[in-house]
């Protein structure tokens, strides 16, 4: 295991600790860094960044921050900021040809609450679904951590049997991901192909750095060479690169993929691709609940933590 490798782990452990939260959160300097990353608490932060984005013709897709949810009251309140997200974008004339649209966490919706904790969370998904219809969008559902893979899988099927044009996302560092790309990739099918920014046993996942890229440029061969709409979900100049060229290998014009980038990194490499023709798509979270969001980003890719650090720097 690497130095990269280290890093990573040490800091999705930290994603956790509610020490290490509440000391990131006392810090004067944080709320001003963390701006760069989750441009705020309310829907109209998530709407006033999505506008910038479209400025320079980017496209968004939202995250109101929050998973794990237990409590049912929880769970409808993230409903409720999905629905009210959705009305704002389409008020605001950015939700059109899906040029703002939302991802999804199911467990934020309620996927672990006891009982009907799947039927609950399904049910609030295609609430939202239905509302992003409304308003000329997409919905994509979020992976979360392995255990959930299946589940979500199966909450995708039965959501795009209304609403065939809902995103999947798959994570690289998974051992299965390469089969589950060969399952999605077919016409009409959206998926996002990230590395995947949760602590997993080697049983199931690659651990290190190189086996992550690997298996990420197997997964992208899959879906540039299938008949649906992959999403390239990373800054890694490499992988950019790569993608492209499979891309012109299998034919595809610009409008048949996109690259996806997070909110806050990377910025300019953002508006270059955009201007350059092709479909650039970045990942806006907002709300209270930034804290592990933030800490998995810089674990996902140590060059994430740099721009974090530099940020702090910049404070101070």
């Amino acid at each position: 295991m690497d130095a990269s490798d280290l890093l990573r782990n040490s800091l999705l452990q930290l994603s956790k600790s509610g020490t290490v939260r509440q000391a990131v959160e006392k810090a004067p300097v944080s709320r001003g860094v963390v701006r760069r990353f989750v441009p705020g608490d309310r829907t109209a932060d998530a709407v006033a960044a999505t506008a910038e984005l479209r400025a320079t013709n980017r496209l968004a897709t939202i995250d109101y921050l929050g998973e794990d949810t237990t409590d049912l009251t929880q769970a409808i309140r993230t409903r409720d900021h999905y629905l009210e997200l959705l009305a704002a974008l389409a008020d605001a004339d950015l939700s059109q040809h899906g040029m703002g649209e939302v991802s999804l966490k199911l467990s934020a919706l309620g996927q672990y609450l006891p009982g009907d904790g799947h039927k609950i969370a399904l049910e609030h998904a295609r609430e939202i679904c239905q509302a992003a219809a409304n308003a000329g969008t997409t919905v994509t559902l979020d992976m979360e951590d392995h255990t959930t893979t299946d589940a979500t899988l199966e909450s995708l099927r039965e959501l795009r049997q209304d609403f065939p044009w809902v995103g999947a996302v798959i994570q690289s560092y998974l051992r299965r991901s390469e089969a589950d790309c060969r399952d999605l990739a077919h016409e009409g099918s959206r998926v996002r192909l990230c590395k995947g920014a949760y602590k997993e046993p080697e049983s199931v996942a690659y651990q290190s750095s190189g086996e992550v890229d690997q298996s990420y440029v197997r997964c992208l061969k899959t879906l540039m060479a299938g008949d649906g709409y992959p999403m390239v979900a990373s800054h890694d100049p490499r992988l950019l690169e790569i993608a492209g060229a499979l891309a012109d290998h299998h034919g595809r014009d610009a409008g048949s993929y996109e690259y996806q980038m997070l909110y806050g990194i990377r910025p300019e490499e953002q508006k270059r691709i955009a201007d350059r023709g092709n479909q650039m798509r970045v990942y806006i979270p907002y709300g209270e609940e930034w804290y592990g969001y933030l800490m998995r980003r810089m674990a996902e890719r140590p060059a994430n933590t740099m721009f974090f650090l530099r940020g702090l720097a910049s404070k101070n």
